[in-house]
């Protein structure tokens, strides 16, 4: 039996056989064939199921708040000046048409982290671009560089193309999905991709709606249950760190807005898909619960002191042994919960990471 320690961020053995090394569509499943664990936090009970299954556990008073943005294939080969081969990862598009990027290194199988970097070095792109690296990112601007080094950098792109088209067309001509060691060959775009994605802008895709198809999203809508759209462009969450989330741009419309106030105040629940989701919408949340339209940058960090007001509850895949995002759902559901929750996850032998199994949270 697997244990789960009693900590603020949960933290165990994920065994490497429960990690999802490719799509379910490689294993001959469709994409909601999935499995899914439904935790309901008033009694601490678990349901095995599919993902298809998902509308038996919803009805006509719930809003599910989904995240459209799109993933972009963020990885671009890269060159120093001495000719050492590296990746950079693009995360985060910032004002003044800076980035965030991170540097990592080619390995056997995908990359690890590079942290030799230096400030005002210009990195190699295909296709006659480059990047420099400007400054080391931190959201504390006062804090003292790491003496691990660093590792995401505030950096400007330049890319051979006409200022209106020149990230689409570059990163279709040379960019590739961002893949970590847990997937051991490339896998196309649209393997990446939600169904339901309109705006493309995150460096990784929001991997609890990819199990959604347009035919049970037409199950759901013909049974009731409201469905409302948000974006969060998600920075790059490698690993091998457990930073806080970075700062993300996120747009909340005035109809999503409405929406989550109507159905809270008719006591039905509002559903976030995705820890992007319950960002956002925790980012335009007023302390009395109310929700307003919104857009910009947020910083937010959920963590149980701070608490959830926005969402009743959360559809997610299953997070890595301390996580930072563990602690936004220990917010919502509580330590306990959370326990119970992943040690019948470990000994049902759900799958981990993006093309993984998923759990929905109910109160």
């Amino acid at each position: 039996m697997t244990h789960i320690l009693p900590t603020a961020t949960l933290d165990f053995t994920l065994p490497p056989d429960l990690e999802a090394h490719e799509p379910p569509e490689a294993r001959g499943l469709a994409r909601d064939d999935v499995r899914l664990l439904v935790s309901r936090v008033r009694d601490d009970t678990v349901t095995h199921a599919h993902f298809r299954d998902l509308p038996n556990f919803l009805t006509s008073d719930d809003l599910l708040v989904l995240n459209t943005s799109g993933t972009l294939p963020a990885a671009l080969r890269a060159d120093r000046a001495d000719g050492t081969p590296l990746v950079v990862h693009l995360s985060t598009h910032l004002p003044a048409d800076l980035w965030t990027v991170e540097v990592r290194l080619p390995t056997d199988i995908a990359t690890a982290p590079f942290r030799h970097a230096h400030a005002g070095e210009t990195l190699t792109l295909p296709g006659g671009g480059g990047v420099t690296l400007l400054a080391p990112y931190s959201l504390d601007r006062a804090a003292p560089p790491s003496r691990d080094g660093t590792r995401l950098w505030i950096a400007a792109l330049h890319l051979p193309c006409a200022p209106h088209t020149y990230l689409a067309t570059y990163l279709a001509a040379h960019g590739r999905p961002i893949r970590y060691g847990y997937v051991p060959r490339d896998w196309p775009l649209e393997a990446y991709q939600t169904v339901y994605a309109t705006e493309s802008g995150s460096a990784e895709m929001p991997s609890a709606g990819r199990a959604f198809t347009p035919d049970l999203l037409t199950r759901l809508v013909a049974k009731g249950v409201r469905v409302a759209p948000l974006v969060l462009h998600t920075g790059v969450a490698s690993l091998e760190d457990h930073e806080p989330p970075y700062e993300e741009f996120y747009r909340v419309p005035d109809s999503t807005a409405r929406a989550v106030n109507e159905t809270r105040a008719n006591g039905g629940r509002v559903l976030a898909v995705g820890t992007t989701v319950v960002r956002a919408l925790e980012t335009v949340t007023d302390a009395r619960g109310t929700a307003h339209p919104g857009e910009g940058w947020t910083r937010e960090v959920i963590t149980p002191q701070r608490g959830v007001r926005a969402v009743n509850g959360l559809l997610t895949g299953w997070h890595e042994p301390r996580a930072s995002h563990l602690l936004m759902l220990a917010a919502l559901a509580g330590e306990r919960h959370l326990r119970a929750a992943y040690e019948a996850a470990l000994q049902g032998r759900y799958l981990w990471h993006e093309f993984g199994d998923l759990h929905l949270i109910v109160p």
